[in-house]
């Protein structure tokens, strides 16, 4: 993809630098401290429940882990690009591979995602025992078409997965269904660029970002989505012009917290899709995580500035179906 293909497939007005500063509602609590540095793009944060937290380097196209004391260790290097991170029920970890989708110009101390390379063929969804470290790819096509670039996924009380695919081209991505042991993946909602994804806590609602909105849809059976009854035209909340919905996670009491691309922060998006937007000191904060004995502890990465923060939230996140 192009810049000009970029910019039609995300209404963006330009680079952080060129874009009017967020008007953020954080209150004094909002302090991320900063907990790792001298990353490669992380992404995809998981807390586990040893107090450690799994990320992704997509750059360095690894798997990581953060310990309780600081420490960065590599759990596993991954040909393509690792890209979505999610404990299984089988316990093992399952990642949404893009497959190298993006190169990675950097910017002085900054470091954005750029164009897919020349030889990028598509991604796939793989699981991985985190004991023995084996890796085994499930997926790399849905129905004779190759998966394009597999962006993020979250696990239903089913133990299904739905799975984001960000794609290349406009509208060439979507949301897909499939079971944990590679034995069956269909699409449910095609014709978008797919990023974030996560599931209500009543388990009815299906939260997606494209480009600058916030979709929701009912779920009505495992893998089966319908028009959402609260939103006829499927957008609970648009960011604001030049801003890119990224990743996203789902507070208990329901709330969205959508990551935000070039305005740099968090969206907290309720039901009526009021927008309280939180300044983070990157561009590019692209995920979060809840996690610690209360799902209190946020962690976030910065991955233009290759970091993760932590915060102590004033709310307590959903849990995860399934812990590592």
């Amino acid at each position: 993809m192009n810049r000009r293909q970029f910019l039609a497939a995300f209404p963006l007005a330009g680079l952080a630098g060129r874009l009017p500063a967020a008007r953020s509602t954080a209150r004094s609590w909002f302090q991320p401290r900063i907990v790792a540095t001298g990353l490669h793009f992380p992404e995809a944060p998981v807390a586990m429940a040893d107090g450690s937290l799994l990320f992704v380097e997509i750059e360095a196209r690894t798997i990581a882990r953060l310990s309780r004391s600081g420490i960065v260790s590599r759990v596993a290097q991954l040909a393509g690009g690792p890209n979505g991170l999610a404990i299984g029920p089988d316990k093992a970890l399952y990642i949404a591979n893009n497959g190298g989708r993006f190169t990675f110009p950097h910017r002085g101390p900054m470091n954005f995602v750029g164009p897919p390379p020349a030889d990028h063929k598509g991604g796939m969804i793989q699981r991985m025992d985190l004991a023995s470290g084996q890796l085994t790819t499930l997926y790399r096509s849905c129905d004779g078409r190759p998966l394009v670039a597999p962006d993020d996924l979250v696990f239903d009380r089913a133990g299904g997965m739905w799975i984001t695919d960000l794609g290349k081209a406009p509208g060439d991505g979507g949301v897909y269904y499939a079971l944990p042991d590679g034995s069956a993946i269909r699409q449910v909602a095609g014709g978008m660029n797919a990023n974030g994804i996560g599931i209500s806590p009543d388990g009815r609602r299906l939260h997606v970002t494209v480009g600058r909105t916030l979709r929701s849809y009912d779920i009505t059976a495992p893998g089966v989505l319908a028009t959402s009854s609260s939103y006829p035209d499927g957008v609970q909340a648009r960011l604001a012009q030049g801003a890119v919905a990224d990743s996203l996670k789902v507070e208990a009491n329901g709330r969205v917290c959508v990551c935000t691309l070039f305005a740099g922060g968090v969206s907290v998006i309720d039901a009526a899709g009021e927008i309280h937007f939180m300044a983070c000191d990157d561009p590019w904060t692209t995920n979060l995580a809840f996690g610690g004995p209360d799902l209190r502890d946020v962690w976030l990465t910065y991955s233009a500035s290759g970091r993760i923060a932590n915060v102590r939230w004033p709310r307590r996140g959903l849990a995860p179906v399934y812990w590592g």
